[in-house]
């Protein structure tokens, strides 16, 4: 596991993409619809090079030697009034390194990089009857509820979404 900082994420903006491209292709709902592209995907992680610099966003990356095969972000809350709160977004791991304990992994390594951080409270959301929603409930993660229709799959068809918090 890596924080990669901007610089690192302009040179591996390629592999970031394809790990991307590879979870949208595979199903997963995690903002992007049909049809998605290599190039939308570079440009996800192009938009978010702003916030890396400004280090209001961190960005993790696992790796299988030298293979990049999975990410999460941590997002600083932006209301100054929040100053303790983070969001985790875009736990995406390649299907072929899927099984192999890669998500769990860069959960923990973002939860001890939000507390190096001076966040005590995390959040996020997932699809509900996922894999992610079994893994943040294994990692005591509290769920808040489900929102139904809250989001799109890739395809179209509208799927429930899970809002968990934990506090680190």
């Amino acid at each position: 596991m890596h924080r990669l900082s901007a610089d690192e994420v302009r040179e591996s903006l390629g592999s970031l993409a394809d790990v991307l491209f590879d979870c949208v292709e595979g199903g997963a709902s995690v903002s992007f619809m049909d049809p998605f592209t290599r190039a939308d995907a570079v440009a996800f992680f192009t938009e978010v090079l702003p916030e890396i610099e400004r280090r209001t966003r961190l960005l993790l990356a696992a790796y299988d030697g030298d293979a990049l095969v999975g990410t999460v972000q941590m997002i600083h809350a932006h209301p100054p009034n929040q100053p303790h709160r983070g969001d985790i977004a875009k736990l995406l791991v390649r299907r072929s390194a899927r099984g192999r304990g890669v998500a769990g992994r860069l959960m923990e390594q973002v939860e001890q990089a939000a507390r190096a951080e001076g966040k005590t409270l995390l959040v996020l959301d997932t699809v509900t009857g996922s894999d992610a929603e079994r893994l943040y409930t294994r990692l005591g993660w509290t769920k808040v509820g489900v929102i139904p229709d809250y989001a799109l799959y890739p395809d179209g068809r509208p799927c429930d979404t899970t809002v968990f918090w934990k506090r680190v």
